[in-house]
Formats: structure tokens, C-alpha cells, sequence
């Protein structure tokens, strides 16, 4: 008798209390709350969890089946939350099973790779092991390849990580993040490694829309708040900022809002005479961002 012959056509499965005793639930809330936007992201997750959701559901009836690819590569700009749906998906692994810990280790080339010969291996190695019950997260993961010097030992790195992500599957998940171009070339350059990443997540960049509401919410963790005109002047900081080098989404809102911050500190100082209101301390004007470089080019 095969495992499917143990249970009959009519054995139920109640999906939702499933659903609610792993408690998912609350992390895929939290990451709508939490982010702004990403729909095309927060939609690859909720169907990653419902996958492994049901993969869980079929090995409690000992339904076979080929245990799903756990490991990911999230690409995109820096500043689109990579690392922060990183964590929400170390907890749903957590909460379905996966892993045993469920804590997210974020690490770089540097951390991995040696400078000379030997080093590189244990490097690596003890990363690995701080990792492992939860998920390693290598952000820009293609600077582990540099095939154009002979003495570098990033391939001694990737090779040490097929070996774990190969062998000890049920041990640690290895979510690989960067630029998307140079994600697809880094990939091309390790097939061994592309096929052991079953799930590719885009992050798209921010609308400008999005970076003001993700500006406002900064503020108010804060207690600062933007005036009308200040939220329109940021629209504009936002386009010039997005035509420059290096920009960062979110992250680079947060810069603008900390010099906004300073620049408001440094307007109520130099009239030291003023007597200061609640609303004073609490309101950055468009002045305090108009005195950006931006504006002034």
C-alpha cells in the first residue's frame, strides 16, 4: 500500500486553523504595514508561504513529494527593503517549520572571503555557522566572483556554499540580494549555484508618491512632521535626487529627512532670542529642505 492509499479521498484538512495555528498570518500583516508599496514583492511571498504551507499539510498526511526550493535571491536598488522582507521571511520559515531558529544573519564579501590562502575557508565556515537554524542573508552576493583576478578566492567561498546549500538544505536558507543586472550575470557565471535558487523576488524601485509617505512615516517615528509645502518641496527633492548617482530609495530619504532635521535645528539656533512652541520643535518647513545642494546646482 502507497502513503496515498493510507487516507481516504473524504480525509479532511481544516486549511484555516492550519493557517492560524502557524501564525504566518501576522507576519504577512505586519509586512503590509510596515512597507509601503512592493506589491509584486508582498505578493511572491504570500506565495511562498502558501506553498510551503501546503507542502507542510501534505508531509503531515505522508503525502511524497519533492521538498520546495527554500533558497531565494532578492534583487533590486539598494533601499527597497530587501533586507527587511528578509527578516519577515526568516520568521515564516520559522513559524512553518523550516528552521529551527528563524534569525536572519546579514553578511558581505568581506565577511566571507580571505586574503591569502587559508583564510578564506574558515571565514566562511564560521560564518556559516552563526547562521545556521536561520537564514544568511549575502547582500551584493556578485562580489563574491571576480573572475578576472586569478588570486582571488571568492570562488573558494561559493564553493564551500553549494556544499551546505546542497547538503544541509534543512539547516540553513541563503537568500543572495544585489542589483538585478549583476545578480543575472552572477548567476550565469555559477550554474551550480543558479540551480539551487528556486525563488527569484524583484524589488521594484520607490514612486515618488511612496518615498513622501515613507518620509512622513520616518517623521512621525521621530515626532516631526512635515507642513504641506514642505511635503511638496519634498516631491521635488525627490525628483532631482532620483536623476544623481547612487541614489537609494528609502535609505536616502532618511538621509534628506536627518539634513532636513539639522537644517531646522540650526534655523531655530540662529535666532536664539525666540521663544520656542511645541510645534517649532516638531515641524520641518520647506526651507529646512529647499537648503538642500539639490536646489542650488
Amino acid at each position: 500500500m502507497n502513503n496515498l492509499e493510507k487516507f481516504s479521498p473524504e480525509t479532511l484538512v481544516n486549511l484555516q486553523e492550519e493557517y492560524q495555528k502557524t501564525q504566518i498570518q501576522e507576519v504577512l500583516d505586519q509586512l503590509d504595514e510596515e512597507l509601503i508599496g512592493l506589491i509584486p514583492v508582498k505578493t511572491r511571498i504570500r506565495e511562498i508561504a502558501a506553498l510551503l504551507l501546503i507542502d507542510r499539510l501534505r508531509k503531515n498526511l505522508n503525502l511524497v513529494s519533492g521538498s520546495p526550493g527554500l533558497h531565494m535571491s532578492f534583487t533590486g536598488s539598494p533601499g527597497t527593503g530587501k533586507t527587511a522582507v528578509a527578516t519577515k521571511m526568516a520568521h515564516i520559515l520559522h513559524k512553518l517549520g523550516y528552521i529551527e531558529k528563524g534569525h536572519l544573519l546579514t553578511v558581505t564579501r568581506d565577511d566571507l572571503v580571505g586574503q591569502y590562502i587559508g583564510h578564506t575557508a574558515p571565514k566562511t565556515k564560521e560564518v556559516l555557522k552563526q547562521a545556521m537554524g536561520g537564514v544568511l542573508f549575502i547582500d551584493e552576493a556578485y562580489y563574491l566572483y571576480k573572475p578576472d583576478n586569478e588570486r582571488d578566492y571568492g570562488a573558494e567561498a561559493i564553493e564551500i556554499l553549494l556544499q551546505v546549500m546542497e547538503n544541509q538544505r534543512n539547516d540553513l536558507v541563503v537568500i543572495f540580494a544585489g542589483y538585478k543586472e549583476r545578480m543575472d550575470k552572477f548567476y550565469e557565471s555559477n550554474p551550480g549555484l543558479s540551480s539551487r535558487v528556486a525563488n527569484h523576488v524583484d524589488f521594484p524601485d520607490y514612486s515618488p508618491s511612496e518615498l513622501l509617505t515613507i518620509g512622513k512615516m520616518m517623521l512621525k517615528e521621530q515626532q516631526y512632521r512635515f507642513t504641506q509645502e514642505a511635503e511638496t518641496v519634498l516631491l521635488d527633492y525627490v525628483e532631482l535626487r532620483k536623476a544623481q548617482p547612487h541614489f537609494a530609495n528609502a535609505r536616502s530619504i532618511r538621509n534628506a529627512i536627518d539634513r532636513a532635521r539639522m537644517r531646522q535645528a540650526n534655523r531655530m539656533f540662529s535666532n536664539t532670542g525666540r521663544v520656542l512652541t511645541k510645534a517649532d520643535l516638531v515641524t520641518i518647513e520647506a526651507e529646512d529642505i529647499l537648503r538642500s545642494r539639490l536646489f542650488n546646482m
